[in-house]
């Protein structure tokens, strides 16, 4: 019951940017996803075969804006690289309800698996002491 999360960036003062760079693989050559941060200026896009903008760069790629979700990126890349580096600016990251109902849940999941585990005897809760 893995789980992952973005750590999420707060935003800059007016004009300063946070630098990016994330590696995604590639399957059957393509990449379909979002970007992990928010308010990025697609302009400010690019890819590479190799990290630090390094290899080839990588110019077939499309960004799609949601329209109930402007500040998100979605990306669509073709390349036989894997993995491809995606590097990009932003100036931090826009928090919302859905973030916070991603955490709750998995938080409510967490605690249940928790007690059906200490309800099959599993575990039995256990206790703490401080050592000294």
């Amino acid at each position: 019951m893995g789980y992952s999360f973005a750590a999420k960036l707060n935003k800059k003062a007016a004009g300063e940017v946070y630098s990016i760079e994330e590696a995604f693989e590639t399957k059957d050559g393509v990449y379909e996803g979002p970007l992990s941060h928010d308010n990025v200026p697609p302009s400010s896009i690019q890819a590479y075969t190799g990290p630090k903008f390094t290899g080839e760069r990588v110019t077939n790629f499309t960004v799609s804006i949601p329209s109930e979700t402007p500040w998100k990126r979605e990306i669509r890349i073709y390349t036989t690289a894997n993995p491809v580096y995606v590097v990009y600016e932003t100036p931090g990251d826009t928090v919302e309800a859905e973030d916070i109902n991603l955490l709750q849940d998995r938080l409510a999941a967490t605690q249940d698996e928790l007690e059906r585990y200490k309800s099959s005897g599993i575990i039995d809760g256990g206790s703490f002491k401080e050592e000294v």
